[in-house]
């Protein structure tokens, strides 16, 4: 590849279908694979769960044998400088080479953000368990 520093990312195919993005993060978690950040996008067919974790080669083999088509891909990640503007800096070097950003997403944070179809009945559901909740003003408050 380079002898630049790169990230192994996993891309994982799998059904548009309730629990398979679970099925997934739960037999890394019982590999004892540490999920470092993850990007999920959907058709209506199919999704792609995309990972970066620990222990990239046997969290290959661990997907594979459990038949799940995975394809492995080099990305770029980036310790950004937390401040107003940061991001966008970092992602206008890229732009002005002429470089075609395809994703962007996030990695090592504890905050995760859950797109589902029924907001307010996964809220009811979380509220009695022991989740923590984020609200707009926990994300605000990230650094001060």
């Amino acid at each position: 590849m380079s002898d630049r520093p790169f990230v192994r990312q996993l891309s994982v195919f799998i059904a548009n279908e309730a629990g398979r993005v679970s099925e997934v993060t739960g037999l890394l978690g019982d590999n004892g694979i540490n999920i470092r950040g993850f990007s999920v996008s959907d058709t209506i067919d199919y999704g792609i769960l995309r990972l970066v974790v620990d222990r990239p080669d046997e969290a290959l083999a661990v997907l594979k044998d459990a038949g799940f088509t995975v394809r492995e891909d080099a990305v770029i990640c980036i310790d950004l400088p937390d401040h107003p503007g940061g991001l966008a800096n970092v992602l206008r070097i890229v732009a002005e080479a002429g470089v075609n950003i395809e994703y962007v997403y996030s990695l090592v944070s504890t905050f995760v953000v859950i797109n589902v179809a029924d907001v307010n009945r996964a809220l009811h559901l979380l509220g009695d368990r022991p989740v923590r909740l984020v609200s707009q003003d926990d994300i605000a408050a990230i650094g001060r």
